[in-house]
């Protein structure tokens, strides 16, 4: 097979650096969600109401969220590749004192910090990835996604096998796979600086003309569109990664390893949908994409809270791959509104989804606490109607690659 064209060899040699961030984000991720992976192990230890495992949730969801459209507004005029790597750091010492951590305040404070890495971490690596995207943005961002679900996945599955049998120390284990990520990440910054991303930029933006330098006040609208349908998507997400395990326990009385290897199903179906949501959006639209992603997942999730533990089962990987293909298109749709501000969106709409999850992760906690962890399921059920929203996004004409 030949490249018969300046776009055919920069996808090419941009390929190495897309698959080596989605490895970086695998990684990333994959530690990350070791956090309300060992939420039963430390609940027991510590003896912490649901109140306060939200309060965890929160205090590593917030540190992300508060930092990272800063850094994204920084890298757009400053890039710095080599910040990941720093981020990564962070993230290793969070890991670490959530492995040795003696009190619930001193849990916060490490839960804290692996937020602080993320914030660090995804900005910088989303520009990266459109970047080197050739123009194949839906494409590039699935891609990328693809490597941060399928960690979020493998992480509860670890826990079940490696933290439940072994404790809360075991996690000290896993800063490896942080120095690994470093390691790979140093390697990208490297890689990346070998392009002309200008080029790239222009050369792929040349095939997409979608509202150039449109003011910010224009597109405004829209965007509050975007983050009310992320608040639904994310607030349904965080009812299984904070509190799916224990809803498990209680409603079908399964083990803490079988509990955990359902939500690993959860996880996993991400991959599927997000990879197909992004290349589909290149193809067809981002807001017919975000339609169904958000509204098509209702019918689904009304029946769930209503039915036994195989079609639980069955309807859980339903409602992900489902719902997982809507942030690819939400997030690319939101560059394409604002195409020279991608560091500030990447940050500011994953900074958005750790924040609002982490919110919906407290809220969900108390009402777990006062009402039972079914009302969780019962009320989060009717949130995908959100999507009837997506009827006043404006039509873009998706980005077509020949």
């Amino acid at each position: 097979m030949t490249l018969n064209t300046p776009a055919d060899l920069a996808r090419h040699s941009a390929m190495p650096v897309l698959i080596a961030l989605s490895g970086a984000h695998l990684l990333n991720d994959m530690m990350q969600s070791l956090i309300p992976a060992i939420y039963p192990i430390i609940k027991a230890t510590y003896a912490l109401d649901f109140g306060q495992i939200g309060l965890i949730t929160l205090a590593f969801q917030i540190s992300a969220s508060l930092l990272q459209p800063l850094v994204g507004l920084y890298t757009d005029r400053h890039p710095m590749p080599n910040s990941m790597v720093i981020g990564m750091g962070f993230t290793f010492v969070g890991l670490l004192g959530m492995a040795y951590a003696g009190s619930f305040s001193l849990l916060l404070a490490a839960a804290a910090c692996v937020g602080i890495g993320s914030s660090i971490f995804h900005p910088e690596a989303t520009r990266m990835a459109r970047n080197a995207s050739g123009g194949r943005y839906g494409f590039a961002q699935g891609l990328f996604q693809v490597g941060g679900q399928g960690g979020q996945a493998i992480g509860p599955l670890l826990a079940a096998f490696i933290v439940v049998p072994h404790g809360q120390t075991s996690l000290a284990w896993f800063c490896a796979f942080a120095l690994i990520a470093m390691m790979l990440l140093g390697w990208t910054a490297a890689r990346h600086a070998e392009f002309d991303t200008a080029r790239l930029i222009r050369r792929g933006d040349a095939q997409d003309t979608i509202l150039p330098g449109r003011p910010l006040v224009e597109v405004l609208p829209a965007l509050a569109i975007l983050i009310a349908l992320l608040c639904s998507k994310t607030a349904y997400t965080a009812s299984f990664t904070s509190f799916y395990t224990f809803y498990l326990i209680e409603r079908f009385d399964v083990s803490v390893q079988t509990s955990q290897l359902m939500l690993f199903l959860f996880l996993v179906s991400s991959a599927a949908g997000v990879i197909v949501g992004g290349i589909i959006g290149d193809r067809i639209g981002r807001n017919k994409v975000i339609w169904f992603s958000i509204l098509g997942a209702l019918p689904f999730t009304l029946a769930l809270p209503h039915v036994g533990l195989l079609p639980t089962a069955v309807l859980t990987v339903v409602i992900n791959v489902i719902m997982s293909s809507a942030f690819a298109a939400i997030l690319v749709y939101a560059m394409e509104l604002l195409p020279n501000r991608v560091g500030l969106i990447g940050g500011f709409f994953y900074g958005l989804v750790f924040g609002l999850g982490g919110l919906a992760a407290a809220a969900l906690g108390l009402l777990a606490d006062h009402y039972g962890i079914d009302a969780v399921y019962q009320v989060c059920a009717f949130l995908p109607a959100f999507g009837l929203l997506a009827w006043f996004l404006p039509s873009l004409r998706s980005a077509r690659v020949s």
